[in-house]
């Protein structure tokens, strides 16, 4: 399995922060706070995209790490609303590093599987930018297993590497462990995977019918996660949390970090206050048997056969 690091070659942090709430629900002033925050915990490592806030998402990071550039690991992911041609690729890829104001991208992704672009020109695009030193990394992101195998052999006719899929998962999302995780061990690809708290689910704000949030308002998140046993585990995890003397969050964070398939999960909230629990699963000591007490909240998804029976 690979192993991320910084320029300077510190390695990765225990949690990733996703940024796609800056220029968007957190202000300039929110979002800094946040990044403050992470740095102070010890995260450097920190996750954008081309499409986040139009933009505003890459134009603050970058400007938070003019001055410690080399001390962090900065993602962004491209061609999530457009092919993944090469020209886009490498359009994207100079719009983004425009918009930080650096001179290379420690890690892209490709945001998405383009089912109508042969993989072979998106890699073409990031095998340059690697060989020229504008990337350190190659990572995809919500890509299914046999796309990541596919990617794997692309890469590897081009004389590049896939070293990261970020994908989603958590607590009441677990599919990726049925192919996914096993795809990326087999690969020695790094698991960095978003939403570790379900939309928020996970934290227990949904428990009461006053509710509000994106799974509510949001069409997408309402499909995801508008399962009821799924509103069964996050209505038990806070009670369990409680027990242990932590948060809820910070159960949901700490168990997806717990998997020894993951590399970082990455965390992300609107406001420092609303951070603090994820951030606090960076010191939570999670036990085996904790972890089998929060899993046996979910569901476990079969194994990937035709033959369940024999499984």
């Amino acid at each position: 399995m690979i192993h991320l690091t910084t320029a300077n070659g510190a390695p990765a942090s225990k949690l990733c922060f996703g940024t796609m709430q800056f220029g968007g629900k957190a202000d300039i002033v929110a979002s800094q706070s946040m990044y403050e925050d992470c740095r102070t915990a010890g995260i450097n490592f920190f996750d954008t995209a081309y499409v986040y806030t139009g933009g505003q998402s890459e134009t603050m990071l970058g400007r938070f790490v003019q001055s410690e550039r080399d001390d962090v690991l900065i993602a962004t992911k491209i061609a999530y609303d457009k092919p993944t041609t090469k020209a886009n690729v490498l359009q994207s890829f100079e719009e983004s590093r425009s918009r930080m104001k650096v001179d290379m991208i420690d890690l892209l992704y490709l945001h998405r599987f383009d089912p109508h672009t042969p993989l072979q020109d998106s890699f073409e695009a990031l095998a340059e930018l690697r060989e020229d030193g504008l990337i350190r990394y190659i990572g995809i992101s919500n890509f299914a297993a046999w796309q990541v195998m596919k990617a794997a052999q692309v890469a590897r006719d081009l004389g590049t590497t896939v070293d990261v899929l970020q994908p989603m998962y958590n607590l009441v999302k677990r599919q990726a462990e049925v192919e996914i995780f096993p795809a990326c061990a087999d690969q020695g690809i790094a698991v960095v995977p978003y939403s570790p708290l379900g939309g928020g689910l996970l934290t227990g704000k949904y428990a009461s019918d006053e509710a509000a949030g994106r799974l509510i308002d949001d069409t997408r998140y309402n499909a995801r996660y508008n399962v009821p046993w799924m509103h069964e585990a996050a209505a038990a995890l806070p009670a369990l949390a409680a027990k242990h003397g932590t948060d809820a969050a910070t159960l949901a964070v700490a168990w997806v970090a717990k998997n020894g398939k993951v590399t970082s999960p990455i965390i992300s909230a609107r406001s420092s206050e609303q951070l603090a629990p994820s951030l606090a699963a960076l010191d939570f000591d999670m036990s085996d048997a904790l972890y089998d007490e929060v899993t046996a909240l979910s569901l476990t998804p079969p194994p990937a056969t035709d033959r369940l029976e024999e499984a």
